[in-house]
C-alpha cells in the first residue's frame, strides 16, 4: 500500500538519507512536499524527480527563483514561515521532521498537531520545547518516532517492554574528532577540525556539536522527553567506534544494545518502515573486521557540555530552551571564526548563568518568545567580550 510522505528539512544530511530510501522503493510513498531553506536548485530537482505535489523554501525572498526552476512541473510553489506549517499541517502518513535548530519548532509542532506519524530528527523540538511537544503529542494522537540514531537505538531495544521495567538508559557518544586533544590543543582547534567527523557524515552545526559533546547533552534532554524514566536513570558513555548506537538495561540486569553501521539510513529506515522492517542498502557489520569496542567516561573538564545540559534539564522550565538557543549562537560564531572552540561551551554557561530566566513555557509562542531573548543575550556577550 502507498504511503504519503511531508519531508521537512529534504536538502539536508537527513532528508538525502530518507529520499535514497525512498528512490529505492518508490512503489511505496507518494511524496506530498518537500521543504529547504533556501537551496532552490536542489529542492526543484528532488521536487521533479519525486513529483511532489509542493516545494516549500523557508527564506520568502527565494520564491520567485523557486517558482521559475518549477515552471512547466505542475509542482506548487511557496516560501516563508507560515507556509512551511501549512505544508507540515497537511495530512500524511508521516512527516520526517529533519529542519535544523529552532527554525524547525513551528514546522515539527505543525506535523504533531495533524496527527500523523512523525519522524523527529530535529532534536532541538523536544530539547527546547520537550513539555510542550509531548503534550501536543498526546492531545493529536500522534505518533512520535525518533530518528537520531541513539533514540532509535533506545526505542528499539525497548520493543515490547515497560518502561518501569528500566533501570538504566546509556546513551553512546564517539567522542567526535577532538575526543583525545588537550585543553590547550582544542583552545586552538579550527572549524575544519572540529567537522571532521570520524564516523558520521553530518552537517557543519550537528557536527561542532559532537566535537563540544553538546550534541549528545541536547541527546540527554530529548531522552529525558521520549523515554520518561527520570535523570537519574540516563547515562553517557563514550564509545568510539560507533557500533553501539545506545543501550538499555532492565532492573533484572539484562542489557539490551542495538548495533548497526555509522549510517543514517538505518535509523531512518527503522522509521520509514516501522512497525516493520525494510531493506536498506548499508553495509552490514563484520565485527571480526573491526575487532574490539571500546568505552570510556566522558571527561566534562575538557567536554563541559554535557554537565551544562544535564543541569539544564534538571532545572527544567526555560532553561532547556536557553541552552539550546545560547548554543546555537556560539556555534554560529566559532563557524564564522569570531570565537575560538572552547569559548562554545563558555559562552552558553555564560548565557545559563545570565539571571532574568524566564518563567516555564506553556505554548510555542513562549518557547520562541525564550529562545529569541536568549540569543539577544548571547549576541550581547559576544559583542561585550
Amino acid at each position: 500500500m502507498t504511503r504519503s510522505l511531508t519531508i521537512l528539512g529534504a536538502t539536508g544530511s537527513v532528508g538525502a538519507s530518507t529520499l535514497d530510501l525512498i528512490r529505492r522503493n518508490r512503489a511505496d510513498w507518494r511524496v506530498v512536499a518537500l521543504t529547504a531553506n533556501c537551496n532552490v536548485a536542489e529542492l526543484a530537482s528532488l521536487a521533479r524527480e519525486f513529483s511532489a505535489e509542493i516545494a516549500v523554501v523557508a527564506d520568502e525572498s527565494c520564491l520567485a527563483d523557486l517558482r521559475d526552476a518549477l515552471a512547466g512541473s505542475g509542482i506548487e510553489a511557496a516560501a516563508g514561515r507560515n507556509a512551511l506549517c501549512e505544508v507540515a499541517s497537511r495530512p500524511v502518513d508521516m512527516t520526517v521532521a529533519a529542519i535544523v535548530g529552532c527554525a524547525g519548532l513551528a514546522p515539527v509542532m505543525a506535523a504533531i498537531e495533524q496527527g500523523g506519524t512523525v519522524a523527529l530528527a530535529n532534536k532541538e523540538a523536544l530539547v527546547s520545547a520537550g513539555e510542550v511537544m509531548t503534550a501536543a503529542v498526546t492531545r493529536s494522537g500522534a505518533t512520535l518516532l525518533p530518528v537520531d540514531s541513539e533514540h532509535n537505538a533506545i526505542f528499539q531495544c525497548l520493543a515490547g517492554n515497560d518502561l518501569a521495567e528500566v533501570s538504566k538508559i546509556t546513551l553512546t557518544a564517539s567522542g567526535g574528532p577532538l575526543r583525545t586533544w588537550t585543553l590547550a590543543q582544542l583552545e586552538a582547534a579550527t572549524p575544519a577540525q572540529a567537522v571532521a567527523h570520524p564516523n558520521w557524515d553530518m552537517g557543519a552545526k550537528i557536527s561542532v556539536d559532537s566535537a563540544t559533546m553538546m550534541n549528545k547533552g541536547l541527546e540527554l534532554i530529548e531522552a529525558h522527553h521520549l523515554f520518561p524514566v527520570g535523570l537519574d536513570k540516563l547515562g553517557i558513555v563514550v564509545h568510539p567506534q560507533s557500533v553501539i548506537h545506545s543501550m538499555v538495561e532492565f532492573r533484572d540486569r539484562s542489557t539490551l544494545a542495538q548495533l548497526g553501521p555509522s549510517d543514517m539510513r538505518v535509523p531512518i529506515a527503522s522509521c520509514l518502515a516501522w512497525p516493520a522492517r525494510m531493506e536498506s542498502p548499508c553495509e552490514p557489520l563484520d565485527l571480526a573486521a573491526i575487532g574490539e569496542l571500546t568505552f570510556e567516561a566522558p571527561d566534562e573538564t575538557r567536554f563541559p557540555a554535557t554537565r551544562l545540559a544535564r543541569q539544564a534539564a534538571e532545572a527544567g522550565g526555560a532553561m532547556p530552551a536557553v541552552l539550546n538557543a545560547a548554543n546555537e549562537v556560539a556555534v554560529a560564531a566559532f563557524l564564522a571564526g569570531k570565537i575560538g572552540f572552547t569559548r562554545i561551551a563558555l559562552l552558553v554557561e555564560q548565557v545559563l548563568e545570565s539571571g532574568n530566566l524566564p518563567p516555564a513555557p506553556h505554548a510555542l509562542d513562549e518557547v520562541l518568545m525564550i529562545d529569541h531573548a536568549a540569543r539577544a543575550t548571547a549576541t550581547s556577550l559576544l559583542e561585550s567580550a
